[in-house]
């Protein structure tokens, strides 16, 4: 409890200012409280009673009551971990000025590592200074900035300096890859019918997550199982599949999923199969794969496997049937115009990592201006969690204002081309819920963009004038090739046999199960993320190497990224030709071109 001396020498220093103790005040608990802010460090005790007094003349003569010492407590903390503000005639002659707008808002090393400690692992690398309601200048000097700054690199970082690599590229609007060759003639001039494939079943807004239950992953997970071995057991026509607990004499047909035996990577000495429920009753079995001599499997893949099960404990594969994809969706409309439709595909980042002025952005609205596409389809992240100033919390300003101002540029900016945007939310958009399946962003558009701004899930299936498009920003490219294994005597590249399985295993993400850094909601994962038909292009941006593939008459197409590191990267051009209904059904895409930003 606080000293005699010290309780006498605040009680009298309030009390020549006509201050004193409320009326049934608990005196005690009083003392017990300034002992406390005076152990904290934040005001000493010599100077508590001037700070108390100089705190009740601001609120005009206040008691000396528990809740107005949580009040003082706050208020010291705040002067405690900002620094002073600027003269007055310097504050208002430069507001607009980002430079007293940072002063105001920046945190010395020692309170940043106090901060720390208060702060959840995940969070503390966004760090951001607290001001309190009692001080809003910095709000007053945020508000009063001209328009013109409204999507200045400024107004986001300390950091202003363009990036130098970006700046000197030699390469830009040059075509790194190409897939046929691109019309020569007209293009549509109608408004393009754009809309989610199969909407009343889609995911659209935001669903609670972290309560999942275990028993449901499990049904979700056997579920897959079954409903692949089904259609598999028809495709090959295959009478009954056997246990995998049951010793044979005989070649046996079983039906499973692939796993590994340990944490490691898999690797041909480590295959387990899981069976299914129904036959197997889920049992595990170690698998045998040296008399195959096709093979591309990872985990979480359902394959139907003939071999030898002798003991009950081993099965020898001598046979891997393939998946079936689903069938193509087939239009039963004409469209309204007959014309290719031009679509352009980026995935962020959309802006280097050296700095946080939105360059490539920029480079890319002045594309989209210049080449008018009917349909823009823009993928995250927008605001990247893997960016250095993100990591290091040197934004001044918080994550969904970043990306508010970046998107409104984005509308903005491309209301004259009159294309369509469709923006599809990324797992490293900091500002964005990190789990997959992923709702769509919830974000006011004025009343000229709704009917030309979409807002789509992370996957999603997406249908333009009958032309169906599978979009994830996820790189399912990057884990599956980490993960699988193959021996292959054809000349079929790994990215070929990754798509393959993509189409064939009937899902946005088959992989499981998937990286430590993902979390994936199985309650939500068949509905949303299941292929409902195999898809006309597919769209995986990735971080590896960009490409336009044919894969099992599906157009697969990474653009790669806008920007790559320091330097920029690339996006993606496509033109689609609508289908004739009853016609026999060709590729929509005509032609498609992989372009340096």
């Amino acid at each position: 409890m606080m000293g005699p001396g010290i309780m006498d020498a605040v009680v009298a220093d309030l009390k020549v200012f006509g201050l004193d103790f409320a009326e049934g005040e608990d005196q005690d608990a009083i003392a017990e409280k300034l002992e406390e802010i005076c152990m904290t460090g934040w005001v000493s005790k010599s100077e508590l009673g001037n700070e108390l007094i100089a705190f009740a003349m601001r609120k005009e003569a206040l008691l000396l009551t528990l809740e107005n010492l949580l009040i003082f407590e706050h208020e010291m903390l705040s002067k405690k971990i900002t620094k002073p503000s600027r003269k007055k005639d310097d504050r208002w002659s430069n507001t607009g000025d980002i430079g007293s707008v940072q002063d105001s808002m920046e945190v010395d090393e020692e309170e940043e590592d106090l901060l720390d400690t208060y702060a959840s692992p995940s969070k503390s690398a966004q760090k951001r200074a607290i001001t309190t309601p009692e001080n809003p200048r910095s709000k007053r000097t945020l508000s009063g900035r001209s328009p013109r700054l409204n999507f200045s690199p400024n107004s986001f970082s300390p950091s202003v300096t363009p990036s130098q690599k970006y700046a000197t590229r030699k390469n830009r609007g040059e075509v790194v890859a190409s897939f046929g060759s691109a019309p020569g003639g007209g293009r549509a001039r109608s408004a393009p019918s754009v809309q989610v494939y199969n909407a009343p079943h889609s995911l659209t807004k935001p669903y609670k997550f972290m309560f999942q239950d275990l028993m449901e992953n499990r049904d979700v997970l056997s579920y897959k199982i079954e409903e692949l071995g089904e259609d598999l057991k028809a495709h090959y026509k295959i009478d009954e599949f056997s246990s995998l607990m049951v010793p044979a004499q005989e070649p046996v047909t079983v039906l499973g999923q692939i796993a590994c035996d340990s944490n490691g990577k898999l690797n041909p000495q480590s295959i387990i199969l899981e069976g299914d429920r129904e036959h197997s009753s889920g049992a595990f079995i170690p698998i045998d794969i040296s008399e195959l001599t096709d093979y591309s499997l990872f985990p979480g893949q359902v394959v139907v496997m003939e071999g030898m099960n002798s003991t009950g404990k081993k099965l020898i594969a001598s046979k891997l049937y393939e998946g079936v994809p689903l069938p193509f969706q087939k239009p039963t409309e004409a469209a309204t115009d007959p014309e290719p439709r031009l679509v352009l595909v980026a995935c962020g980042p959309y802006t280097t990592s050296d700095s946080i002025v939105y360059e490539p952005m920029v480079d890319l609205i002045e594309t989209i201006n210049k080449e008018k596409p009917d349909v823009c389809i823009l993928l995250g992240p927008f605001v990247d969690s893997k960016h250095k100033q993100v990591e290091e919390g040197q934004l001044i300003m918080l994550y969904d204002e970043v990306f508010k101002r970046c998107l409104k540029t984005i509308i903005e900016g491309t209301r004259s081309a009159g294309s369509h945007l469709v923006v599809v939310p990324s797992l490293r958009d900091v500002h964005h819920v990190c789990i997959y399946p992923q709702p769509p962003f919830v974000c006011e558009l004025a009343k000229e963009d709704r009917q030309r701004v979409l807002f789509v899930s992370d996957p999603c299936t997406l249908e333009i004038d009958g032309v169906i498009f599978g979009l994830t920003s996820v790189d399912l490219l990057f884990h599956m090739g980490a993960e699988e294994i193959s021996r292959s005597s054809s000349l079929q590249d790994r990215f070929s046999r990754i798509l393959k399985h993509i189409l064939t295993q009937r899902s946005y993400y088959p992989l499981y199960p998937p990286p430590e850094d993902m979390m994936v909601n199985y309650e939500h994962f068949y509905p949303y993320a299941s292929l409902p038909v195999t898809p006309d292009l597919l769209i995986t941006p990735s971080d590896l190497k960009y490409f336009v593939k044919d894969v099992l008459g599906c157009v697969c197409i990474n653009p790669s990224r806008l920007t790559k590191g320091q330097v920029g990267g690339s996006y993606a051009q496509l033109w689609v030709q609508p289908q004739v209904p009853g016609a026999q059904r060709k590729s929509p895409c005509i032609a498609a071109q992989v372009i340096k930003i």
